[in-house]
C-alpha cells in the first residue's frame, strides 16, 4: 500500500499487524503491513475497509476503533505511541472493534409534555413517564400500546419490576405527587389504539415528591427515593405480608363495580440522608445504592437498615448506576459536568478511578450497558447523550437528537439507546453493536 492511498505522503511508517475477535468477513489477514505512522483512526479504519474488500468485493465499508494494549486510541499512531511510550521499531499489534455509534435514528415518539423519565430493561417495550402525571408503553417507534393513568402530578421516575411471564409484565411509576403505582402490562395483547390502565396498587408513605424507584432482582420488592430524604422499601405482589396494613377501593363506573385498587404502606425505610434522595438502584437481593443532593452516594445493607459505604463526591448528585467490572462500579453524575466512577472495593474508595468531563451541563441520566464492562451512557443538560468505553477519556459517540435539555436514558435491546427529555420527545439511537 503506497503512502498516497491515504493522503500521508512524507508520514514515515510503523509495521502493524490487524488483529480482532470479529468473525468473518470482518477478520484481515494475519501479516503484518507497513502504514503511515500520522493515521489516525479515520485512515486506520480505511486502511482494515481496504483490506476486507480485497477478499469481499461486496463489503460495505463501516467505521472501526483500535486498541493497543487495551486502550483506544483517540489521536494519531505517531502522537499515541510517543504519550505511551511504546516503540515504533517492532510490528505493532493493533485491535479492532466495531465502532460504538448509532446506525440510525428512529421516529420520535411524541408526548403531551417533558419525557423525565424512561425504562429499556424489557426488549418487548420501552416505559416512559411524563411530566402529564402519565405512564406509557412503546412496543415500536411512535407505537404506544398502554397509558398509566392516575398520578395528579409529574411521573419522575420509571421502573419494570419483573421481566417473567409471557402475558403480563410488573411495572411501577414514582411522582411529584408523592405516591409510586403499580401496573400489569399486558405485553401480548393486540391493541388498535393505546389501552388506559389504572394501577392495581397505589403506595403511599412519603412526605414529599418521590424521585426514584428500582426495583430488586427478585422482583418482588421495590424502593423509591424522595425529597423527605428517606428511602422506602414496598412490597409489589398483590397479596401483601400479614403484618402490613392494605386497604382495597372499589368504585362504580355506570353502576359496574370496578378492579380493585389496594393501597399499602412501606415495609421498612432507611434514614440517613439529608437532602433530597435522587436516586436508587437495588442490584444484589441485599445491597441498595443511593444518590442525594447531600453530595453523597450511599450503599446500605437491606436486611439491617444500615449504611456500610458512604462516598462524598462534593456535588449534588442527580442520577446513579453500578455495572461495569464485576457489576461493582458505581457511576455518577450530578451538578457539574463530570461523570464519576468509583470502585468501592479500593481502599481509597471516596476517589473516583475515572472522570469523565465532555459534557457542558449538570448529568442528568447514566447507564452501564448490561452486557459489557466498559461501556456506559450519560445524558445532560447540555442536550447530548454521549457513550463512554473506560479504555478512554474521550466519549466513543456523541448523540444530539434532542432540540432541549435530556432528562432520561437507557439502553435498549443491547444495542439501542432510549432517551427522552424537555422536547417531549422519545428518541431511539439503533444499531450500536457493543
Amino acid at each position: 500500500m503506497d503512502g498516497d492511498d491515504f493522503g500521508e505522503e512524507t508520514s514515515r511508517r510503523v509495521q502493524v499487524r490487524f488483529v480482532t475477535k470479529l468473525q468473518p468477513p470482518l477478520k484481515v489477514p494475519p501479516a503484518s503491513i507497513a502504514i503511515p505512522a500520522n493515521l489516525t483512526r479515520l485512515g486506520l479504519s480505511t486502511v482494515v475497509n481496504n483490506l476486507i474488500q480485497s477478499g469481499d468485493p461486496d463489503w460495505n465499508p463501516e467505521p472501526f476503533d483500535f486498541l493497543i494494549d487495551g486502550e483506544l486510541i483517540r489521536m494519531s499512531l505517531e502522537q499515541f505511541l510517543l504519550a505511551k511510550g511504546i516503540s515504533a521499531e517492532k510490528v505493532l499489534e493493533i485491535e479492532y472493534i466495531r465502532a460504538v455509534a448509532p446506525r440510525k435514528e428512529e421516529d420520535a415518539s411524541e408526548h403531551e409534555d417533558w419525557v423525565s423519565a424512561v425504562d429499556g430493561s424489557n426488549p418487548r417495550f420501552i416505559l416512559t413517564g411524563c411530566y402529564d402525571g402519565l405512564g406509557r408503553v412503546w412496543d415500536a417507534p411512535g407505537s404506544c400500546s398502554h397509558i398509566l393513568g392516575g398520578h395528579s402530578d409529574a411521573i419522575t421516575s420509571v421502573s419494570v419490576i419483573d421481566q417473567e411471564g409471557a402475558e403480563s409484565v410488573c411495572v411501577a411509576t414514582a411522582s411529584k405527587d408523592r405516591t409510586l403505582r403499580l401496573w400489569k402490562i399486558h405485553t401480548e395483547a393486540s391493541l388498535n389504539s393505546s389501552a388506559m390502565m389504572r394501577a392495581f396498587k397505589i403506595l403511599r408513605g412519603h412526605k414529599a415528591s418521590v424521585q426514584s424507584v428500582s426495583a430488586s432482582s427478585a422482583g418482588d420488592m421495590i424502593c423509591s427515593g424522595s425529597w423527605d430524604c428517606t428511602i422506602n422499601l414496598w412490597n409489589t405482589k398483590e397479596l401483601a405480608a400479614d403484618n402490613n396494613p392494605v386497604t382495597v377501593k372499589k368504585r362504580k363506573v355506570n353502576n359496574q363495580v370496578e378492579e380493585s385498587q389496594m393501597e399499602e404502606e412501606a415495609v421498612s425505610t432507611l434514614v440517613g440522608h439529608t437532602q433530597c434522595v435522587s436516586s436508587v438502584i437495588w442490584p444484589q437481593a441485599e445491597t441498595i445504592y443511593s444518590a442525594s443532593w447531600d453530595h453523597s452516594v450511599r450503599r446500605w445493607d437491606v436486611e439491617t437498615g444500615k449504611d456500610m459505604l458512604n462516598i462524598f463526591c462534593g456535588k449534588v448528585l442527580n442520577c446513579l448506576d453500578v455495572g461495569g467490572e464485576g457489576s461493582a462500579l458505581i457511576a455518577a453524575g450530578g451538578s457539574d459536568p463530570i461523570l464519576r466512577i468509583w470502585d468501592p472495593r479500593k481502599p481509597a474508595s471516596s476517589a473516583p478511578i475515572f472522570q469523565f468531563s465532555s459534557h457542558t451541563s449538570w448529568i442528568s441520566a447514566c447507564k452501564w450497558h448490561d452486557k459489557s464492562w466498559f461501556h456506559l451512557l450519560s445524558a445532560s443538560y447540555d442536550g447530548k447523550i454521549m457513550l463512554w468505553d473506560l479504555r478512554t477519556a474521550w466519549p466513543l459517540a456523541v448523540i444530539d437528537s434532542h432540540e432541549d435539555k435530556v432528562f432520561c436514558a437507557d439502553w435498549w435491546r443491547g444495542d439501542c439507546v432510549v432517551s427522552g427529555g424537555m422536547d417531549s420527545k422519545l428518541r431511539i439511537s439503533s444499531g450500536i453493536p457493543i
